[in-house]
């Protein structure tokens, strides 16, 4: 009879860790996805896919006027409009809230020049900070 309630104990327990197991293998958590996170994330994309286009226009107009300020009108001609010949791709990452309507998101840069010339350059590793600037707006506080 102890032999028969040691096993059932076993089964039992074997059966708590395995429903245990298979919660934590469900899908991942999105604690601290809200409202202003999406946005911000919103913001990010809208930033760099003007970069991965080269559109300098629209690059411009999601950065904030510190940023604009901070940074000279070469590096950002440069870094939003790098010229013929050049193709260009991004990656974010899961952001990370820094403080209240502040967010910053890892980016890994990926270039290559066209052409003949198609050499590739290392992805380049940065981040941007995505920042509420209104009440429904967002901008790049800090350049990849």
């Amino acid at each position: 009879m102890n032999r028969l309630r040691g096993r059932l104990a076993i089964a039992l327990l074997c059966a708590l860790c395995m429903v245990n197991v298979g919660r934590a293998k469900g899908k991942p958590s999105v604690a601290g996805t809200d409202s202003d996170y999406i946005a911000a994330l919103a913001a990010g994309n809208e930033f760099l896919h003007a970069w991965q286009i080269q559109d300098r226009a629209a690059g411009v107009i999601l950065l904030t006027d510190s940023t604009k300020h901070r940074t000279s009108e070469e590096k950002i001609e440069e870094l939003l409009a790098p010229g013929v010949g050049i193709s260009q791709s991004y990656e974010i990452g899961r952001g990370r809230r820094l403080r209240a309507g502040a967010y910053s998101f890892p980016v890994t840069l990926f270039v290559i020049g066209t052409g003949k010339s198609a050499k590739p350059i290392r992805p380049r590793y940065s981040q941007i900070v995505v920042v509420k600037t209104g009440r429904d707006d967002w901008a790049i506080d800090k350049l990849p």
